[in-house]
């Protein structure tokens, strides 16, 4: 019998069309061997061509969600995606603070802008994320837009961005590459720093990228990898799950695949 596999949580918002948030990252914990669990705390109404409308939930739910998962099935490790409110920030804050966090790497993915430009986080709710949410964090992954905006510093130099967001709380920051001149994953330990080339893929499939990189990040975490074996793990995924985009679905920029549906069986009949 094989054996038992991590648990991974991750709390974030709902994407109706399938393609990022809580869903992204379901179908990457699933790729990479980890067993999904989530902590809902906003639903957007969002399709291939933007967000139409975002319902945020009560955050004493959002709360009662975290302390169910940890109860019960307690979470190897955690990802952090779209927050929304400072309200929801210091809700799951305070949640983790509450629960034994001993030995559970957070994974911080900072979401601030969609793809399509709406906004996912509102302004008044950075000073909160950095505040209560960076001190928590193994690792940050913003991409280089949300590197700077976060810095505020107007530049592609990854390595002093991620050094910037170390100084500015978290453990260690992995500004992603997708984005910029250099494709290039940069992490920054604390200690150390490691570039992680990134492919890119002329495929107009690319919705879902962020959160499925820091989802199969938290997924390595889960198993137990060192960070720098869990970064190149989530730079595959990722890069994989963009390769293997659904360009045919919607009118916008159709979602990554990191199950590569296309290659699966159809039940029997």
């Amino acid at each position: 019998m094989n054996a038992q596999p991590p648990v991974a949580l991750t709390i974030a918002s709902s994407d109706s069309g399938g393609g990022a948030g809580v869903q992204a990252d379901l179908k990457a914990f699933a790729r990479c061997g980890v067993h999904g669990t989530s902590a809902i705390v906003a639903l957007t109404a969002q399709n291939t061509m933007g967000v139409t409308a975002i319902h945020q939930c009560p955050p004493e739910f959002v709360a009662a969600q975290i302390q169910a998962v940890f109860a019960d099935l307690r979470p190897a490790a955690v990802k952090i995606g779209m927050l929304f409110s400072a309200e929801i920030i210091a809700a799951v804050a305070e949640a983790l603070a509450a629960v034994d966090l001993a030995g559970v790497p957070i994974v911080l993915d900072p979401v601030m802008i969609a793809s399509s430009g709406a906004r996912l986080l509102r302004e008044d709710a950075v000073a909160a994320l950095v505040a209560q949410l960076f001190p928590m964090a193994r690792v940050l992954t913003p991409n280089l837009m949300e590197a700077q905006a976060l810095t505020g510093l107007a530049v592609e130099d990854r390595a002093a961005l991620s050094e910037a967001l170390v100084r500015m709380g978290a453990q260690g920051a992995l500004v992603t590459g997708g984005h910029g001149v250099r494709p290039v994953d940069h992490l920054f330990d604390g200690a150390s720093h490691l570039e992680i080339p990134v492919q890119r893929h002329a495929v107009a499939a690319t919705h879902g990228a962020g959160c499925t990189h820091s989802a199969a990040l938290a997924a390595g975490l889960a198993h137990g990898e060192a960070l720098a074996v869990a970064a190149r793990q989530a730079n595959r995924v990722a890069g994989d799950a963009v390769a293997h985009g659904l360009v045919e679905l919607g009118a916008g920029d159709g979602p990554v695949d990191a199950l590569n549906v296309r290659s699966l069986a159809r039940p029997a009949q």
